[in-house]
Order: C-alpha cells, then structure tokens, then sequence
C-alpha cells in the first residue's frame, strides 16, 4: 500500500480500508445477533431444556448444554474465577482480532475476521449471562458422539477456514520481498 508525501493513503485505498472494515463489522454484529437471537428462542421461547432431546436426523439431534469451558469443553472453568478468566481471555482475544481487521486489506480476511469476532463475541455473552456457553445442536453416529455447538462455533469455524483459505490462496506482492 503506497503512501503520499503527508504519510496519508490515497482517497481510493481509504475507500478500500473502509469497506473492509465495515464488511467485517457488519458480518460480526449479524453473527453475534443471529446467535444470540438463536440462543434466546432456544432457551426461553422454545425452552430446549424441557423438550430435549429432538431428532432431528439419525445423526443429529438438538439438544441443551451448558458448557462451562471453551471448544470441547476443554479449559473448563467451574470457579467464578476460571470464568472470569475465561472472559478475560476471549476479550483480550477478541481485541487483537479487530486490531488484525482494522489493518487487513482484503476483503475475504475481513469478512472471516468478522465471522470470528461475532462468535467469540457470542460466546463470551453467554459467559458473561449465565456462567457458561449455552451449546445445542449435536453430531453423532451410533455411540460415536461429535461434539455439541453453536451457531457462534459455526461462525469461527467458517471464519478460521477462510482465513486459511486465503493465507494458502493469496499471491504474493511485490513490495513483501522488501519488508
């Protein structure tokens, strides 16, 4: 990206900056409402608790799950501080990934960021409301179980692998020989 003498990018790579930045905020606002929208009908409109387990394949059932830990339940926090703790971390996580989308440049990466930032958000909600992550929808084949999540797992999942997908797609640009 070139600067001008001041220091300050050309009017069309701000335009460009602004657009990333708006994509990936407007994809981590609508993931974080979908999930929590998803989560509230779940647990107080529907109430999950009294009506699980509902197949709704061989393979898959809605269920309701408190998850006191992060992915896998690994890490779990069954102490107020371990959940604060918790919190602490996927703020101070969910930070350093808005700094990596104020400075991106494309548009897949923002759009990926978003999708994280809205389901660490999501979660870290949940945390914060209940003491643990509200997870519901659950993969399994016979006694083999996969692993219960949310739509907010959903999302960075799907955001981790764009990013991923891009860091392996994107071609190199002339000046990043010389940084």
């Amino acid at each position: 990206m070139s600067a001008q003498a001041d220091g300050s990018l050309p009017v069309s790579q701000q335009s460009s900056l602004v657009r990333v930045r708006a994509v990936g905020l407007l994809t981590a606002l609508a993931t974080f409402v979908l999930d929590q929208g998803n989560k509230l009908w779940l647990i107080f409109g529907y109430g999950i608790a009294a009506h699980q387990p509902i197949h709704l394949a061989p393979f898959f059932d809605v269920i309701f799950l408190k998850n006191p830990g992060i992915s896998y339940s690994l890490l779990t926090a069954s102490s107020a501080f371990g959940r604060w703790a918790l919190l602490v971390i996927a703020l101070v996580a969910t930070a350093c990934l808005i700094l990596w989308l104020w400075r991106t440049r494309l548009i897949l990466t923002g759009f990926g960021l978003g999708l994280i930032i809205g389901g660490a958000v999501g979660n870290a909600a949940d945390r914060l409301a209940y003491g643990y992550v509200a997870d519901f929808y659950h993969f399994h084949v016979g006694s083999f179980s996969w692993y219960v999540f949310n739509l907010a797992d959903v999302a960075i999942c799907i955001g981790v692998g764009l990013l991923v997908l891009e860091g392996l797609t994107e071609k190199p640009r002339a000046n990043d020989a010389a940084e």
